[in-house]
């Protein structure tokens, strides 16, 4: 099978329709496609789809599932952790019958719009300035800050895909902190406990080495092994944001996996997720 369960259209970030996704999935002969755009958020933003939108964001991916039969679509959405403002993700789900939600932290803080450190983006100013406004520079309090929200996540939401686990180090580069520290394996390692704990499955995601911001997938291989020993499941996505970006490392990803010891991945079928052979 060939799957992606994480792409965004211009009804929130992403640049082009999404006939455009799925008419590219088609022609790659993609088996599932799923539209996850990122969830509305109660403060000014140009990520995030309006939430009026949304009936006709599920609208259009059924017209699409008769256009193009021979690729699987599902609706979903990318949802924000922010504790104090982010809505439940269940709301998400139950209001608008989601076939399944993803769930990430790309801001960290809490209540205030205006003390929250945007950790992703193409601008490694923000994330360095965030880290020197917010935290006074300590790269071990503000990278703590992140797993620790993204461990309220996962123990207070329901959701079923947990996105780019391990986002924080992208902006990093190496230059603050070093993922073979103690400190932060102790941290990632926890998220995983959690994370076999509520049942979810970690996605592979290719963005930061197509977009070069990042030098290995989320997460790292050495999160990937761990989890393979707790017997996580995993899923590929490319978390597109042009349909020219969903097949990217692809293969890559596949082999990485395969080289950590994965054997199987999920794919949703009749409203649920079920493993299949990696190869």
């Amino acid at each position: 099978m060939k799957c992606n369960y994480h792409t965004h259209s211009t009804y929130c970030d992403g640049k082009e329709p999404m006939a455009l996704f799925v008419k590219k999935a088609t022609e790659l002969q993609f088996d599932h496609l799923g539209f996850s755009s990122h969830a509305p958020i109660d403060f000014r933003n140009d990520f995030a789809i309006r939430e009026n939108h949304i009936p006709t964001y599920i609208q259009e991916i059924e017209g699409l599932k008769v256009q193009y039969p021979s690729v699987q679509l599902f609706k979903a959405l990318e949802c924000d952790f922010i504790p104090g403002i982010s809505k439940p993700f269940s709301y998400f789900k139950d209001k608008y019958y989601l076939d399944y939600i993803i769930g990430g932290v790309h801001l960290v803080g809490n209540n205030l719009m205006e003390e929250l450190w945007f950790i992703d983006g193409s601008k490694r100013e923000i994330y360095d300035s965030g880290l020197e406004k917010f935290f006074k520079g300590d790269i071990k309090k503000a990278v703590t800050a992140f797993w620790e929200q993204t461990f309220e996540m996962i123990e207070v939401e329901k959701f079923d895909i947990i996105a780019h686990l391990d986002k924080i180090k992208m902006h990093n580069q190496n230059r603050f902190f070093s993922e073979k520290e103690s400190w932060y394996r102790n941290l990632v390692f926890h998220a995983l406990s959690l994370i076999k704990k509520n049942n979810i499955i970690v996605e592979i995601n290719s963005r930061g080495l197509y977009k070069g911001r990042c030098d290995s997938f989320y997460p790292s291989s050495f999160v990937i092994e761990k989890a393979v020993q707790m017997e996580i499941p995993f899923l590929i996505s490319s978390d597109a944001h042009l349909s020219s970006e969903l097949p990217l490392y692809y293969e890559e990803a596949v082999e990485e996996l395969i080289k950590c010891g994965v054997k199987s991945l999920m794919g949703f079928h009749n409203g649920v997720w079920s493993a299949y052979d990696i190869c």
